[in-house]
């Protein structure tokens, strides 16, 4: 058997150690430096922060919606006399501060534990109010519920203005009872308006 035919335990061509070690090194190098740079830079901005785990001491963005009497006397006078803080499932959530530009006739409480409860005032007539719809009463103060997902959004239906108060599903009724009494306390009882 001739000299130069590599045997079958022998391998065809072998890496210098120096060079292997590069090789296998450099993979695994690369990959802590992008976890390192994933844990210091990737969550920055990107949580929700409707999250309770998003930087809660930031000012809270809120997207703009319709609402055509956000800035009347009403919506004035109740964002003026609602409470600074609200007791949510035990717990008692102070005002958020709002991003600029704020989305008039607007305000929020939360805590960086905590979702944040969103009140919107001066909306228009929900769509889903109807002769037939579900009222509850609050402290006098009429509402319709319209669930979604992790959330549920309350209307006062039966005031000059409708006002939206959005919660977690786990916030309990602590904010929908402080919300009803200054409404009930600050804007006069009307009829429900169910056509438009």
């Amino acid at each position: 058997m001739p000299q130069d035919q590599p045997t079958e335990s022998e391998p065809v061509s072998s890496l210098p150690r120096p060079l292997l070690a590069v090789a296998i090194g450099l993979p695994v190098l690369l990959a802590v430096a992008v976890a390192a740079v994933g844990l210091v830079l990737g969550t920055s901005g990107a949580a929700d922060p409707a999250s309770p785990s998003a930087d809660n001491s930031r000012p809270l963005a809120l997207v703009p919606v319709n609402a055509p009497a956000a800035e009347s006397p009403d919506c004035t006078t109740l964002l003026g006399k609602l409470p600074v803080s609200v007791v949510s499932d035990g717990a008692t959530l102070p005002r958020r501060e709002l991003a600029t530009p704020a989305p008039a006739g607007a305000l929020a409480w939360g805590d960086a534990d905590h979702s944040p409860l969103v009140l919107r005032c001066g909306l228009e007539r929900p769509g889903e109010l109807s002769p037939t719809a579900q009222l509850r009463v609050v402290s006098d103060v009429q509402w319709l519920e319209v669930q979604g997902g992790e959330s549920s959004t309350w209307f006062a239906v039966d005031r000059p203005v409708f006002i939206a108060l959005t919660v977690p599903s786990d916030a309990g009724t602590g904010p929908l009872q402080d919300v009803s009494t200054t409404i009930r306390d600050t804007l006069p009882k009307g009829p429900v308006q169910t056509q438009g």
